[in-house]
């Protein structure tokens, strides 16, 4: 069991080596379209990226429609392991709708002996979704 304070030195550790080793400007938020934004997520049993759509309703909706129309073209030529939820409930309890690629493997950020698989995870899958925005922005945003 890691204190707070352990669990919070690790988590920025994580997050510096992998700024480190793969040194690049993610678009993450600055995807210049309202609601829409990628994200990192490690914690003590999952990793993930995603594209999340926390907007209101009707936009949620709006670019959920985009994408679900663009959605063979991300399987096919982009990440074919990506899972779309309309519904999906973060742990706040608050509602979005999420694109996104689990590591099928089990993980831990407390665990250093995952990081470099999380990393290389992180960097492939990322730079894919990323990749597939800039084509389909235009398509995306309407």
């Amino acid at each position: 069991m890691f204190s707070k304070e352990e669990s919070k030195r690790l988590r920025q550790e994580f997050w510096i080596c992998f700024g480190k080793s793969f040194p690049r400007k993610w678009l993450l938020y600055n995807t210049k379209l309202k609601g829409l934004s990628f994200k990192f997520y490690f914690d003590n049993k999952k990793a993930l990226v995603a594209l999340d759509l926390e907007d209101d309703l009707e936009n949620r909706i709006k670019y959920w429609e985009k994408l679900l129309a663009l959605k063979s073209i991300l399987l096919e030529e982009y990440l074919p392991e990506a899972i779309f939820e309309e519904e999906y409930f973060l742990e706040n309890h608050k509602e979005i709708s999420r694109v996104y690629v689990p590591l099928e493997q089990k993980v831990s950020i407390h665990n250093k002996n995952s990081w470099r698989n999380v990393m290389e995870f992180f960097n492939e899958k990322m730079a894919l979704f990323e990749a597939f925005f800039e084509e389909y922005k235009d398509i995306i945003e309407g």
